[in-house]
This record gives structure tokens, sequence and C-alpha cells, in this order.
């Protein structure tokens, strides 16, 4: 990792120093790579994850106190971690907003509880530790160049017997270090080869240019230029190799005739000055000390006035020379085109020949002898003449731009890099209608470059854009509207256009279709200014605040009666908006009542995927809500859905299918009608071989499916229980949710219950319980009761588990109350076996579970009661208990209106009341009124233990009046 972070990152200032990671595409790659690493090391190397380090990592960080869940101590905004070292010192310590952390097994604690700021803390993490090594295993093991010894070092100390233990874990967790650097070294150089702009021999084609410029006379403008290396490799570099890692091609040495001498390093992303490389080269000298220029002319032109000066008089003809041809060949094109002279909007769609495109090549190696392609430096002329062009040169201009292909990256950044863009959204505050059409049918394609879009962004043309959804003129509305569509897909350009009035103008532009099929021409083009009114809210509902600006702007029933358009083009943004915008309740609901749903299915069944897929995940989102999964039925909507599992090759399109049978099977009346289409063995064969996304759906409508005996009887014999318990293993967090419900459910069948055991999948179900998600602790832990009620010898199997006792009774310090609900639960299970329960009780059951008495959640209070009335079956713990105050807290469960919390507290008060002064606890609050009651109770088992509990008060009542009166 230290000779990963010194050689293959990119760093904004001297390695030794403080800088930053560079926002490059090589150390998002390391970043993403040290990332996995960190997160998966605990569950690989668990032994080397607890090895203390010699000085913690520290940074800044950007998580708070409610990030951390269970196995922290929270005290305000501090936190410190359960697990300390020898000396009873925290392995992790936050104090807002610095962290430090000890071990391994708390960073990989660290990256799962960050989630989506995990990449950001990785990068904090390592710019505040730059040699992370050192800092892990002592200074001795600082990144240092040469051979490094330190692994022979430690395998002495292991020979000598010095603490040999110790010392062969670090020679472990130093192998694995070493392990990851080699490979981030190599992918690094992968990323590199692959993102090459510069190549050897173009840098020595310009160097060999630039040579002709130190000639004597008038014309000289360099005095000499020389490589600081003479030796060359054989793919062309001047460089060490390990300054190759980082791009670098050569060095040299530049004298202009009028400013001091360059030091320049030629890289593969360009060149730039450096700190001054000699032959011997120190290791500071490397660090890039300017801007990068695209190459080595112009970054003379930047340093030397007389170079820029006499350079220009050189060249400056022959680009003339270049304009006037492309202006001429231009003319000729519109005019052919166009009969009696310049012709209209809709001729900034047709294309150029290929000569003039070869009548520029020449010039293109004159100029920069770069490896990049020829339509690079004929668009920067272009933009060039667009500048200083009037009217009706503009438009020429910008008809032979869109001859090129703008798809390509090279023809969009060309358009940026001489300031193209400026160009053209200052075109689009003219009055010039052609102009304004030409520029947006430019600004249109180039703006799908993520480049292009943050640049128009900061050039205040999404503000422009938002003003001409005002105009009369149609083409612009649509054109407008589209190009806002491609800019909108970050989070702050739908902020500008939210700000700038834009979703209530773009809702506008929806209230302008017809809806037949047969259209006239204008109708043709309102049907467009409609679609891209569609496409650019599409994009701009992926932001909460814009939803519910469409939402106040009349949006909905304007997207509702366009679902009904007969335009396949027009409905996959629609319902692509309402597929967005459905995650918010208020919307889900206006799906229902304007009748959307019915159209959503009606188009399930075309034969457009992407619309089809649309339509999908908006019924997976919108089925949260039963009356949309009961809509669905009723609409016929099922057997489409089972249908499109077919289209297995459709990752995008199956991973909505699948969403959408998942949350329709919530309900058990769409279970059915899943059952008589075979849904359950076409899912049951997606388990293997899909993305984590669809494996995520499919699980979930599994357990879903589960709930019917017949369907998890479907699910052994078309033989999906060993898919899913192999999937316990994984570390997807929604996905072990599911699958944790899906075997849970599997396990009440005995005949599930014993494939799951034979696979040992009690084992990782229990395991899961040490998972940092609680939604996952708890599913596990539901899963588990099942598991432990089937099991043929359920008491022998849960002992084996080594720790395992220890680690469900520790999860009753949770603070999620659906993970203590659970566990309760499984304690009660667990409790049922007498050597189990006095384990547990060993461990100190009996006070946390007293502890949560107070609660008011009748999930858990049900839960809890069981569990207590377990417990008090071994020993004095319902003495324990009654010392503990759990008892008055109980009575009051009593009180809940839910029959099932007084079945299961009725049975825990009669197991306490086995104790006198139990008895008379519960007497002093009231019980014998609430039990006498539910002795009248229907469930014979409410009634059975409310009868019970009160003849133990009653006896007790009886013998102390005997006992005074005799």
């Amino acid at each position: 990792m230290g000779v990963a972070l010194t050689r293959a990152a990119q760093w904004t200032t001297a390695s030794s120093g403080t800088g930053k990671l560079e926002i490059t595409p090589v150390n998002e790659s390391l970043l993403k790579e040290i990332l996995e690493f960190v997160e998966q090391f605990s569950s690989r190397h668990p032994q080397e994850a607890k090895h203390v380090f010699k000085e913690p990592l520290q940074w800044t960080t950007s998580l708070e106190a409610s990030d951390f869940k269970t196995e922290y101590d929270i005290s305000g905004p501090t936190v410190k971690s359960q697990e300390t070292d020898r000396d009873g010192h925290p392995m992790l310590q936050l104090t807002p907003p610095s962290i430090s952390v000890h071990s391994f097994s708390q960073l990989s604690k660290i990256v799962q509880l960050a989630m989506d700021k995990r990449l950001k803390e990785v990068r904090a993490c390592l710019e505040a530790n730059r040699d992370p090594v050192a800092k892990m295993l002592g200074p001795s093991f600082a990144t240092v160049e040469g051979e490094d010894s330190s692994v022979l070092r430690l395998l002495e100390k292991v020979k000598e017997g010095d603490q040999a233990k110790e010392t062969e874990i670090k020679v472990k967790l130093i192998i694995l270090l070493q392990q990851l650097d080699t490979q981030l070294l190599s992918n690094s150089l992968k990323q590199i080869s692959q993102e090459v702009r510069l190549s050897p021999a173009a840098v020595k084609n310009d160097v060999e240019l630039l040579k002709s410029f130190c000639s004597e006379g008038e014309k000289r403008v360099l005095t000499s230029v020389q490589y600081t290396s003479d030796y060359e490799f054989t793919n062309g570099c001047r460089t060490p190799p390990w300054r190759q890692v980082h791009g670098e091609i050569c060095y040299l040495v530049i004298n202009p005739c009028d400013t001091q001498p360059l030091h320049i390093t030629c890289s593969t992303a360009g060149v730039f000055l450096n700190g001054g490389i000699t032959q011997e080269g120190e290791e500071n000298a490397y660090d890039r000390t300017s801007d990068v220029y695209k190459d080595l002319v112009t970054l003379l032109k930047s340093k030397s006035p007389h170079f820029a000066e006499n350079i220009n008089k050189q060249v400056g003809f022959h680009v003339k020379q270049v304009v006037m041809l492309i202006v001429i060949s231009c003319w000729v094109l519109l005019l052919s085109k166009t009969p009696g002279g310049v012709g209209g909007a809709d001729d900034f769609s047709e294309s150029s020949s290929e000569s003039e495109e070869d009548e520029e090549q020449p010039e293109r190696r004159t100029e920069s002898n770069t490896d990049l392609p020829s339509e690079y430096w004929q668009i920067q002329k272009l933009v060039k003449y667009l500048k200083g062009g009037n009217q009706t040169a503009t438009v020429i201009a910008l008809c032979s731009m869109r001859d090129f292909n703008l798809a390509q990256e090279t023809c969009q950044l060309a358009i940026r890099d001489v300031g193209g863009l400026e160009v053209l959204i200052n075109l689009l505050d003219t009055e010039e209608i052609k102009c304004k059409i030409g520029s947006l049918k430019i600004l249109k394609e180039i703006s799908r470059n993520s480049q292009i879009r943050r640049a128009i962004a900061d050039l205040g043309g999404l503000q422009t854009m938002v003003k001409i959804l005002d105009s009369p003129d149609k083409d612009l509305k649509y054109l407008a509207a589209e190009t806002i569509a491609n800019v909108a897909k970050f989070r702050r350009a739908r902020r500008t256009v939210r700000q700038h009035g834009g979703i209530k103008r773009l809702v506008e532009l929806l209230d302008c279709v017809p809806d037949s099929a047969a259209l006239t021409e204008e109708q043709e083009k309102d049907v467009e200014v409609a679609r891209c009114g569609a496409l650019a809210l599409w994009s701009c509902s992926k932001s909460t605040r814009n939803k519910e600006a469409i939402r106040k702007a009349g949006g909905i029933p304007l997207l509702a009666r366009l679902l009904k358009s007969p335009h396949e083009n027009m409905l996959i943004p629609v319902v692509g908006t309402l597929q967005e915008c459905a995650s918010e309740r208020s919307y889900r609901i206006a799906i229902q009542t304007e009748g959307m749903i019915e159209d959503l299915v009606k188009n399930l069944n075309c034969d457009n995927h992407e619309l089809q897929m649309h339509c999908a995940s908006a019924i997976f989102k919108c089925a949260e809500d039963k009356r949309t999964r009961d809509l669905v039925r009723q609409c016929e909507g099922l057997h489409p859905l089972v249908t499109l599992l077919s289209q297995a090759d459709n990752k995008q399109l199956l991973a909505a299918t699948t969403g959408a049978i998942w949350k329709c099977s919530i309900s058990m009346e769409n279970v059915a009608k899943f059952q008589d289409y075979k849904a359950l063995e076409t899912l049951v064969g997606l388990l293997t071989d899909q993305p984590e996304e669809v494996l995520v759906n499919v699980v979930g409508a599994l357990g879903e499916g589960a709930q019917k005996p017949a369907n998890r009887a479907t699910i052994r014999k078309c033989g999906g229980i060993q898919p899913l318990v192999n999937l316990l293993t994984g570390t997807n967090q929604a996905l072990l949710v599911n699958v944790t419900k899906a075997v849970g459910a599997c396990a009440t069948e005995l005949e599930n219950m014993t494939i799951i055991d034979r696979l040992d999948g009690v084992r990782l179900l229990w395991s899961l319980l040490k998972n940092p998600n609680p939604d996952v602790q708890a599913s596990a832990a539901w899963a588990i009761c099942p598991c432990i009620e089937n099991a043929k010898d359920s008491g022998e199997m849960v002992r084996s588990f080594v720790g395992g006792l220890e680690l469900i009774v520790n999860l009753l310090k949770s603070t999620n109350k659906e993970v203590l609900a659970s566990v309760c639960a499984a304690i009660a299970k667990i409790a049922k076996d007498e050597e189990n329960l006095a384990v547990i009780t060993d461990h100190g059951v009996v006070p946390m579970l007293a502890k949560l008495t107070n609660t008011t959640d009748d999930k858990l209070r049900r839960h809890l009661a069981e569990a207590i009335a377990r417990c008090c079956m071994w020993g004095s713990n319902r003495v324990l208990f009654g010392e503990a105050g759990a008892v008055a807290p109980l009575v009051r469960y009593l009180k809940s209106k839910d029959s099932s919390v007084h079945q299961a507290t009725a049975q825990a008060l009669f197991q306490l009341s086995k104790d006198p002064n139990n008895c008379i606890t519960m007497h002093d609050n009231g019980v014998v009124k609430l039990l006498l009651g539910m002795m009248g109770s229907t469930d014979e088992v409410l009634q059975e233990a409310a009868a019970g509990c009160v003849a133990n008060i009653r006896h007790l009542a009886l013998a102390n009046e005997k006992a005074r009166y005799g």
C-alpha cells in the first residue's frame, strides 16, 4: 500500500508533503481497490485484522456518532469501540471531526458503516496517513526505495522465538500489504496505458521540430532543446521505470531566447514544468510546478512571448488558407442544398464531404504532431473562425461543425478546449433564430459528455436555455428542453433548473400533445416538444425537491394524459419520470387515483424492452402500497410480469421485472396467482449467475412466496435451498436481508430444514448476527427461530456454535427495536433447551431482558415476554427478574390492544408468580383485575396462564391469612 501510494498515486504536491490525491481515473481505481481490500480483510484474515497498529491511523472524518450502532459506546458526539487492546484502550475513538483507528477489523467496520461515503473516508485516511504501513507496523517498515529487508528481519525473530505468534502475524500482514502493492502498481500501469494522449513517438517528433527553431539568425526562437537522459527504453521512454508508472515519457531542458531555461516533463497526459530534473534527478524535482499543456508548442507559447510571436508568424498563413477552404466548401455545400441561397434551420443536419477532412490532415501534423485525431484540430479551427464571423459566417461555421461526429469525445473536448462552449452559449442570447437553433443542435449532442455538461452549467447555459422554453418557436423549445435533459444529469444542474423556474416551464411543455396516432406536421412538432419536456423532467426528477416542484406545477395529470399516448418514444420519458417520482408517497397515491396502473400494465405487453423496463420499475416502486398491488392483479398485470422473466439476457429489464414481482408478492392473493403462473419455478432458476440487483429481487420474491407451505415445497423440489444457503456468504446488505428471510421461511418445513442443516445454513445465519447492519442482524435472528424449532437436535446444534450464545445475548444491548424483538424471539426458542438456558443465564440474559421491559413497542413486548417466560424456568431466574424490576412493567403490557401481547405476558406473569415477592408486586400493580377479564378469553393459552397466575396470587394470600390467624 505504501509503495503504490508513493509511486502510482497522483498527488497535488510533493510525495513527502501534505498534498491531496488528485481526482484522476488512476487514483479512483487505486481507491476502489484499497477499499475492497479493507472491506474484505476482516472476513478473509480474522487474526491479522485484530493486530493492533503501532500507531493509530488518524484523519478528519465525515462520520458522526449516529452512524455507529452496536459494538460501540456512544456518549454525545464521542464514540468508543467496545473492542480494546491489552491495556484497555479502545480500538476506535471518534471525537468529531477526528477519528483514530488501531486495527484492520475496525477499518473494515468503518467502510461498512460509511456506506455511500466509503470512498471519501478511504481518500481522507490515505491523505492524512501518507505511509500507512509505517504506522501499522512501525517506523522500520516505512516505504523506502531499493531493497526492503523488513520481512527478513521479522522472519529472524520468528526463528529466535521472540514473541513468535505476534511476529508471525506481522509477517503475514506485511506480505498481504506487499501483495496489495504489487496488484495496485500492476493495475495502475494498465490504467495509465489506456489513458495515453501523448506517445513517445509524438513527443520525439515534437522535439525534432523544436530543434529546427534553434538555428542561427532572425528566425531563432530557441537556444537549445535537449533530453536529460540519452538512454531510450524499448518503449521509447527516457524516464526511470518507476516514473513510467506515472505515464512520464521523458524530461527536457529547453532554453528560449527570452526567458530562463524550462525544465519540462512530457507525459501521456500532457506536458508541464517540473522542479528541475537533472540527469541524477532528486525525488522532489519530479513535482509538477505548472498547468498541464496538450503539447510542447502550447507550453512554450505560454512561457515565451518571443517564441509565441515568431511561431504564430510562421504558421499563421497556413491557418488562414485552411479556414478559407472550410468557408468555401461550406458555401458550396449550403448552396447546393437550398435553391436561392442560404438554407433554413433544417440544413444543420447535412453532412460535409470527407475531402475537407483530408485537406486539413497535413496542417494538423505541421501544427502539433500529437496522436489526437484530425477532427480535434479541424473543430478547433472552426471554433476560432466562429468567434470572429458575421451572421452568415456563423451559420456556415455551425453547419460545418455539425458535420463532425459530435458523439466522439475528441470532437466534444475540442469545442471546449478553445472556448467554443462560451461562443455557443452566447449565441443563445442573440435574436437570430437560425444561430440559436444551430447552437442548440450542437450543444444537444456534446452535452452527453459529463465534462461538457458541467462546463455548460458553469457558464450559465442552463439559465439561458430555461428562458428559451418560453419561445414561440417550437424547434427552439424542444431543442432547449432536450439539451436541459442532457445537462441536468448532476445535482447542481438540476437545482439550477428549478431555481430559475425551469420546472414550471417544462411542465407547461407537456400540455400540447394530441392523442391520435396520425399527426399533421405541426402536431408532430407538438409531440416532439412534449417528448423533450418529459425527457428534461425525467432528468430533473432525480431530485426530491424537483419531484415536489413537478407535482405543484400540475405535472401529474399531464403525465397521466401522456401515458395514454400511442407513441412509444413519448411513453419512455413519461414512464421514466413517473418511476423516478414513485419513490414519493404522494406520487404513488396519484398514480393509483389517476388510473395510471392500468396504462402501466398495458404497456408491459408492448414490444419495446426499454418501455417495459420502465413500466415494471414504476410498478416495483408503487407496489409498496397494498392498493397498487391489488390494482396490478385486477388489471391482469401479474401474468405479463411472469412472461417477462423469460428475457433473462436483458439484465435491466430482468431487475425491474423481478422487483415488481417481489413487491406484488407481499399480498398473498398475488402469491396465489403467481403459483398458477409457475413463477416460483422460474425464479428459482434465476438464483445463480445473476447480478446482485436481480438476486435481491428474486430472493425477496421467494421469501414472500415461501410464506405459503405449497411454495416452500416447490422451492425445495426445484433445487432452490442450496443456492439460497450459498447466498448467505455474500456481502450485499439488501441481499442478505432478503435471503435470511427466505431461508427462515423455508426452514418452517421439516424437509427443508434437514437440507439447510446439512448445508451448514444455520451456522451461516448465526455468523450474520455479527454483521454491523441492524437490518441484517434482525433478519438473521428471525430466520434462526424456525431453524431452532425444526432442527433434529436443536440444543446440541446451538451449543456447537462456539461463542454463539454469548453473541446473541450481547445483541440485547442493541438500540434497534427490530433487532431486540428478533433476538428475544430467538432467545425464547434457545431457552427451551435446559443446558442452553443455563449458559445464557451465565452470560447475564436476565438483567438484560429486565432492562428492556419499559418498552412501549408491542412487537418487542410480545417477544420479550415470551423470552422472560422461558428464562424463568432455570434456577432462581424468576427471583432475579423480580429484583431487577421486570414485574411491574410487564403488568402494564396487559393494557395493550394487541392480543398476542396479552398471551405472552400472561405466560410470563404465570411463571413469575411462582415467587411470592413477585406476586406481591403484581397485586400492588393491579394485575388481578386485568387477569380476571382474560380468564374468560376464547384463547385457551391466555385463559390458562391468566388463571394460573391468579391462582398463585390467591394461594399466597391464603397462606398469609393462615399464618396470621392460624
